[in-house]
C-alpha cells in the first residue's frame, strides 16, 4: 500500500510541477510512518497554493467583466482584495455553468447576467435563473463594495463585534467605518421537492478605522436544506465539505459543522433551517494566505457537493402534497433570512444597497399555513425531527 501511495504522490508532484515554472515548483513532502499502529503512512503537500493557477487567468470563462478593471486585477494579483475578486468570479462562473448544464438538458433556461454599480463604491454581478425547468429560482451573486458604513451595518460585519479594537469601535459608533467587502453568495430553489435547496456564501472584509489601523477577515459557509430527508444525500454533502476542510486542518469540519447548526437556528420555530453544513466567521489566522486557500477549497466544494443531488432527483415525480410541503418549508427559509441572517441585515443596512440582489435568496413561491403540523410518523415529520435535533452525518 505504501509503495502504491508513494508512486501516486510522485505522479501528483510531477503533474503539479509541469503546470508551473520551475522556479515556482516548491513542494515539500512529509511522510509519517507509525509502527504497530493503525496509521501506515501520512503525507502532506505544503506550498500547494503556490502551484495553483491564478484565478485571474480564468477570466475568459467569467459571467461578465469584473467589477474591478481586469488589467488592474492582473497587475495586483498578490493583493488579497484582487485575489478574492478573481476567485469569486471563477466560482460564480463554474457554479452557473454547472447548473445551466442540468437545466438545459431538460430544455430549460440560461442565467440572465445583471451587472450593477454602486454609487458609493464598487458594484456586483447578479446571475439569476427564474421559472426554469429544473430550477424555480437560482441566484449566484458577487459583490465588490467599498466605502463608509453606518453603525447598523458595522454591527453585522463580525460574529463578535468586540473583536474590533476599542478605538475603531468608538469611531464607528460615532460616525462611520471605512470598509471593503468582496464576496460570492448563492441560493438555489429547485422546482422538484426532492432536490434540496442549497446556500453558500464566502466573503472577505477589510476595514480601516479613524486611526489608520486596518483589519481583515474571512467568513462563509455552505449548507443544505432538503424538504425530504435522504440520508445518503446528506452524507454525501457533508463528506464533500469535510474533505475540503480536512485538506487544511482536521479539526475544522467538526467545529464549523456545529457552528452551522447553531447559526441556522429559527428560534421561534425551535428548528434548524436545514441539515447544516459548515459555517465560520472572523477567520483571520494563521495567515492571510492560508485563510484564502481554505476559503477557496470550501468554495470549490460546492459543485461536487450539490450538483450530484440535482442529477439524482431532477427527473423524479412528485405529488401535490409534496409540493405543498416544499412551499411550507420555503416559508421557514424566508423567516430565517429576513429575521436572523446577518448577511441579509448587513446588505440591507449598507448605504446604496441593491435590494434586488440582496433579496434574490427568497424563493419565487412560498406558503404559510396556520398551525400546520406534519402527521406523526410521516416523511415530513421525520425531517422535522432532524431539524429539531441535529445529527452527525459522517
Amino acid at each position: 500500500m505504501l509503495q502504491h501511495c508513494l508512486r501516486t504522490l510522485v505522479r501528483l508532484v510531477s503533474t503539479r510541477g509541469a503546470q508551473m515554472p520551475a522556479d515556482k515548483a516548491r513542494c515539500r513532502l512529509c511522510v509519517k510512518l507509525v509502527g504497530g499502529g493503525t496509521v501506515l503512512y501520512q503525507f502532506s503537500l505544503f506550498g500547494f497554493g503556490s502551484s495553483r493557477k491564478p484565478d485571474v487567468e480564468s477570466a475568459d470563462s467569467w459571467m461578465a467583466e469584473p467589477i474591478t478593471n481586469l488589467q488592474y486585477l492582473k497587475e495586483n494579483k498578490h493583493d488579497m482584495k484582487c485575489r478574492m475578486e478573481a476567485m469569486i468570479m471563477r466560482i460564480q462562473a463554474e457554479f452557473c455553468h454547472a447548473l445551466e448544464k442540468e437545466e438545459q438538458e431538460e430544455g430549460g433556461k440560461k442565467f440572465i447576467v445583471d451587472k450593477w454599480e454602486r454609487e458609493q463604491g464598487g458594484g456586483g454581478i447578479t446571475c439569476v435563473l427564474q421559472d426554469g425547468t429544473v430550477f424555480e429560482k437560482a441566484g449566484v451573486n458577487i459583490s465588490v463594495v467599498s466605502g463608509l458604513l453606518p453603525p447598523s451595518a458595522v454591527q453585522q460585519m463580525r460574529a463578535s463585534p468586540g473583536l474590533l479594537p476599542s478605538g475603531v469601535w468608538k469611531f464607528v459608533r460615532s460616525t462611520h467605518e471605512l470598509c471593503s467587502k468582496t464576496g460570492v453568495s448563492s441560493v438555489i430553489h429547485p422546482k422538484n421537492p426532492h432536490i434540496p435547496t442549497v446556500h453558500f456564501n464566502y466573503r472577505y472584509f477589510e476595514v480601516e478605522g479613524s486611526d489608520g489601523e486596518k483589519q481583515w477577515w474571512f467568513g462563509g459557509g455552505t449548507d443544505l436544506t432538503p424538504n425530504y430527508l435522504e440520508e445518503e444525500d446528506v452524507t454525501h454533502f457533508h463528506r464533500a465539505l469535510k474533505k475540503a476542510c480536512d485538506c487544511h486542518d482536521k479539526t475544522l469540519y467538526p467545529k464549523y459543522k456545529k457552528w452551522c447548526d447553531d447559526y441556522f437556528f429559527v428560534q421561534h420555530r425551535n428548528e434548524r433551517r436545514g441539515v447544516g453544513g459548515i459555517f465560520f466567521d472572523d477567520l483571520d489566522e494563521p495567515s492571510q494566505d492560508k485563510c484564502f486557500d481554505f476559503v477557496t477549497s470550501c468554495a470549490e466544494s460546492v459543485v461536487p457537493s450539490y450538483v450530484p443531488l440535482v442529477q439524482k432527483h431532477k427527473k423524479e415525480t412528485y405529488s401535490y402534497k409534496e409540493r405543498q410541503w416544499q412551499l411550507l418549508r420555503r416559508g421557514r427559509y424566508v423567516e430565517f433570512n429576513l429575521i436572523y441572517d446577518r448577511g441579509t441585515k448587513f446588505g440591507l443596512y449598507t448605504p446604496g444597497a441593491r435590494f434586488e440582489s440582496i433579496l434574490m435568496s427568497l424563493p419565487l413561491y412560498a406558503r404559510w399555513e396556520y398551525m400546520h403540523a406534519p402527521a406523526p410518523g410521516s416523511k415530513e415529520a421525520r425531517l422535522q425531527e432532524v431539524l429539531r435535533n441535529p445529527r452527525e452525518w459522517i
